[in-house]
């Protein structure tokens, strides 16, 4: 594999024997040889094994404090501070454990489809999995420019099947992932799990996006191939946004991280992660036949004699993954840009079975609504969460913002403004209870209701205030009885109910005694209605 070979000396790792951008059938190699566990599935993808972490690890991301950055940063629990020393003793431990690998892998790609906006990004990993994993959820650079790529503008050194030195100052863990903005790296320690790196590049563009008057957005986005129409779908890992995002009747512009832009949106990413525990491929064909050879297939098991992966089995993990180049979708919008959207839809993971199926919104509401990020953990998308939990993450992707909530809010608050997008929540978690009580929309159920947000059908259908939580619900959704419309009536008792909806609205209310001032400013941007 001598044409693959590289050095990377000037990051001082001369001991391995180093390989950069190896197609996929040559890591399917490098894996089978080398990452204990890797098979190959009957469907021709690759299976393999994140070890003890199969979720991130959010509470032990840490930023560095710099003097240039430290006064923009969203300090707290989710940027904790790390002070430059003890960052450079990260780093050189990362690299230490990577110069004594004997194959190292190098991943030189690109973020975002807007060529204006790209970003450029290396993959350091020891792992020919985690080489895969961001082979195929970057965007690929031609063989051209691969000869031409030069410098990377950012590089992310996963070492992370080493962990980090729990006496080190401002390490709480043996996990730590590392961002150094001044140096522009990252640095992955004590975990595995390949979804850090591809929010590690997520963290970065919500970092240089706002300067810019884009907005990051944790999003799908999809297109009405007929009239051109877009929607941006947001939600928190596990609400649906991939099943969502994934639809034989609409072009997927991407369906995780995308950039609301002067014109238009894009996708950062050259792939996607599905959510593969239970899948059906009857339910969601695109995304079964996706997950063939060149695909990634994390944490599954499978039937030793055939390979046949076996979907209901989620012993290792409820949250089983597959990591695919987007063009295996023949829903795929390629290049993955469209115009500015028309809809927003706000995907909500109810866990206390409260909120209707639909609401519209007005944009005031929006705002409040972008600021609470109201919705569920699934269980398995972070280290320890086993089951769902009712969850508030500001602009419904918390864990990964650097600057404080509010500067992505006058975003948003802008482009509706400028664009005039209706804007809906949609309740992809349970009703007639809680969880465990109730039960949670299909995702045939979903669908069917986002469709008749694309469709129009209910820009003009009844609606109900629900003042509580500055939402009106749709009281007729076409096919489905209005009782389905009411959560109040679902419920066996509606005392229960009561008493569990004014403990959400509650819950509303204390999260958003931090973001009231933040809200009301914002709104002010907002044009007056008539």
């Amino acid at each position: 594999m001598q044409e693959f070979e590289y050095s990377l000396e000037a990051y001082g790792l001369t001991g391995p024997k180093v390989f950069r951008n190896l197609p996929p059938a040559k890591l399917y190699e490098e894996a089978i040889l080398y990452d204990a566990g890797a098979a190959v599935a009957d469907s021709g993808a690759l299976a393999a094994y994140s070890g003890r972490k199969t979720g991130r690890s959010p509470l032990d991301k840490r930023v560095v404090k710099n003097p240039d950055s430290e006064e923009e940063i969203w300090w707290g629990p989710v940027n904790v501070p790390l002070d430059p020393h003890a960052f450079l003793v990260n780093r050189e431990r990362a690299l230490d454990y990577l110069n004594t690998r004997p194959r190292l892998y190098v991943v030189d790609a690109f973020a975002g489809w807007d060529p204006a906006y790209r970003l450029k990004v290396r993959i350091i990993a020891s792992r020919p999995y985690h080489a895969l994993f961001m082979t195929n959820m970057l965007i690929r650079p031609s063989e051209e420019g691969l000869r031409t790529f030069g410098e990377p503008t950012w590089t992310v050194f996963n070492a992370g099947a080493f962990p980090a030195n729990r006496h080190t100052t401002g390490m709480t863990s043996k996990t730590s992932l590392d961002l150094n903005l001044e140096s522009r790296e990252f640095v992955i320690l004590g975990t595995e799990y390949a979804g850090e790196m591809k929010k590690a590049v997520f963290t970065l563009m919500n970092w240089l996006m706002p300067a810019r008057g884009a907005l990051s957005m944790h999003a799908a986005a999809t297109e009405d191939p007929r009239s051109g129409s877009v929607a941006i779908l947001f939600g928190l890992s596990g609400t649906g946004k991939t099943s969502l995002g994934i639809d034989s009747t609409r072009l997927t512009i991407g369906d995780d991280e995308i950039v609301w832009a002067e014109d238009g949106v894009f996708n950062v990413e050259g792939g996607c992660y599905a959510a593969t525990g239970k899948l059906s491929a009857a339910e969601e064909p695109e995304i079964a036949a996706s997950l063939r050879f060149g695909a990634l297939l994390e944490n599954v098991l499978f039937e030793p004699r055939t390979r046949r992966v076996d979907w209901q089995n989620t012993s290792i993990t409820v949250n089983t993954r597959g990591a695919f180049p987007i063009d295996f979708l023949s829903t795929a919008k390629l290049p993955c840009r469209g115009p500015h959207p028309n809809q927003i839809i706000f995907l909500t993971c109810d866990a206390y079975g409260v909120l209707p199926p639909v609401a519209k919104l007005t944009h005031e509401e929006a705002i409040y609504h972008f600021l609470a990020g109201y919705t569920a953990k699934v269980g398995g998308t972070e280290d320890g969460v086993t089951v769902p939990q009712a969850t508030f993450s500001p602009c419904f992707g918390a864990p990964f913002l650097l600057l404080p909530p509010r500067n992505y809010a006058t975003l948003f608050a802008e482009k509706l403004a400028a664009h005039d997008c209706e804007v809906w929540m949609l309740n992809t978690g349970w009703f007639g209870g809680p969880v465990g009580k109730g039960r949670r929309f299909t995702l045939a159920e979903s669908r069917a209701m986002l469709h008749a947000i694309y469709s129009g059908a209910l820009a003009e259908a009844p609606t109900e205030p629900l003042e509580r939580f500055r939402m009106s619900r749709v009281t007729e959704i076409p096919g489905f009885p209005s009782q389905t419309c009411d959560p109040r009536s679902c419920w066996p008792d509606p005392e229960p109910y009561d008493r569990a909806a004014a403990q959400l609205a509650d819950r509303f209310d204390k999260h958003m005694e931090s973001y009231a001032h933040d809200a009301a400013a914002v709104a002010k941007l907002l044009p007056t209605r008539t």
